[in-house]
């Protein structure tokens, strides 16, 4: 009989790890995914024909997307089994990348991003949500985790996009290469069993559930208002730098198309240093103790990026800081949620909502001064959004605050 259940522990631990592996792998492809579109603006521009004005569409457009696949993919994910949607999510996106350099008008442009958008938008709630299934209270170090792969994706896709401009001296095998990295991925996740929700008995069980179940209802729709708006602001920040980086750079004289490819690169290739560090950090530190250091560390780097702004190694180091300490703001965010919120697909999905509609205003925004007032109000936008979240992160560690103390006294 001891037997027996050792060979079902083992079977679900080995599942557990099998899991988790794709979920990993999940991110590496949205973080491939993702980052291909900033470093290639001018290049999608010059193929439809627009200027940098009119090519921020193409951003907002998956920024919008990314809102419609979160909304969507939350309750799907509440509903039927996660992993076939992430995986299907994933091969359509593929899809959709071999297309992207064909596209010669604005128009199926913007509605391919849309498209991309959408899909990339439910994979992110999936794995986010799954991965929260699956690790329940050990989640911490793990969220972490799969946001370092989302990092190391983001990173490699910059410099595919390079490699492909020195080889080709186009952007078309970039997309292509970026999109057969996905296929893998799709095997695996569609291969893997999917976890299940909590329930209300195993909820019932744990001392963050019984700290959630205290608060009222009213509490749990303000926590997760200003969680999804402290995403709105923060998504907004870091959209803008990965999508605006390279073109600021190029406009400022800093470098020519792969040396603002590299730039890029740099950003993501810091977040995943900070993601890669922060999976340790998360078992020694609160996630509001790892939140406080974070917004910290961005706010200098990117306030110094407006000090000495138009410095190319100000840029360079401004722009490596802010990617090393904006790394893990995002999964330790959901961390903390977790902490107070019974996490659900549609929970998740609201905040991905909020960071939707970040990325897809903010570098809209951008866009529609980039030329009229100048390269510098990328820096400033992205300083005023990361001032802003500063003080809604305020907001919500002190309206978990008692919340927290009782846990710790319980």
């Amino acid at each position: 009989m001891d037997h027996s259940v050792s060979v079902v522990d083992v079977g679900q631990q080995l599942n557990r790890k099998t899991a988790t592996i794709g979920y990993f792998a999940g991110f590496v492809a949205l973080g491939l995914a993702y980052a291909v579109l900033g470093p290639t603006l001018t290049d999608l521009a010059a193929n439809v024909g627009v200027d940098l004005t009119r090519i921020a569409y193409v951003l907002s457009a998956r920024g919008l997307g990314y809102l419609v696949g979160s909304l969507v993919g939350g309750r799907l994910y509440d509903t039927i089994k996660g992993n076939p949607v992430m995986a299907g999510s994933l091969l359509v996106a593929a899809a959709i990348l071999l297309a992207v350099p064909f596209a010669s008008v604005l128009w199926l442009l913007v509605g391919l991003a849309f498209l991309l958008g959408a899909f990339l938008g439910a994979v992110d709630v999936g794995g986010n949500t799954l991965l929260v299934w699956l690790q329940r209270d050990r989640v911490g170090p793990y969220m972490n985790g799969l946001h370092f792969f989302f990092g190391v994706g983001a990173f490699l896709s910059p410099v595919i996009i390079a490699q492909a401009v020195m080889l080709t001296g186009g952007v078309r095998w970039g997309y292509w290469v970026v999109a057969i990295l996905l296929l893998p991925v799709v095997v695996l996740l569609a291969r893997v069993p999917s976890p299940s929700s909590f329930s209300h008995d195993e909820a019932g069980n744990s001392t963050r559930a019984e700290t959630r179940l205290r608060n009222t209802r009213l509490q749990n729709v303000r926590l997760v208002g200003l969680i999804a708006f402290f995403f709105f602001l923060y998504v907004g920040a870091e959209s803008s730098f990965g999508g605006w980086i390279a073109t600021y750079a190029k406009a400022t004289g800093m470098g020519d198309a792969v040396t603002a490819a590299y730039l890029t690169s740099a950003f993501w290739g810091a977040m995943m240093v900070g993601r890669l560090l922060s999976v340790p950090m998360a078992t020694r530190f609160s996630p509001r103790q790892v939140l406080a250091g974070d917004l910290a560390g961005c706010l200098v780097s990117v306030l110094a990026l407006v000090v000495w702004m138009g410095n190319p190694i100000a840029t360079w180091i401004g722009t490596f800081g802010a990617g090393l300490f904006m790394a893990s703001i995002f999964p330790t965010a959901i961390s903390l949620a977790e902490r107070h919120l019974k996490i659900t697909g549609t929970v998740t999905s609201l905040f991905f909502v909020g960071a939707s509609l970040g990325g897809m205003s903010l570098p809209l925004l951008i866009g529609q001064l980039f030329e009229s007032i100048g390269p510098g109000v990328t820096i400033l936008a992205i300083a005023l959004a990361m001032l802003l979240a500063a003080l809604v992160l305020g907001l919500v560690l002190w309206s978990t605050r008692k919340p927290q103390q009782e846990a710790n006294h319980a």
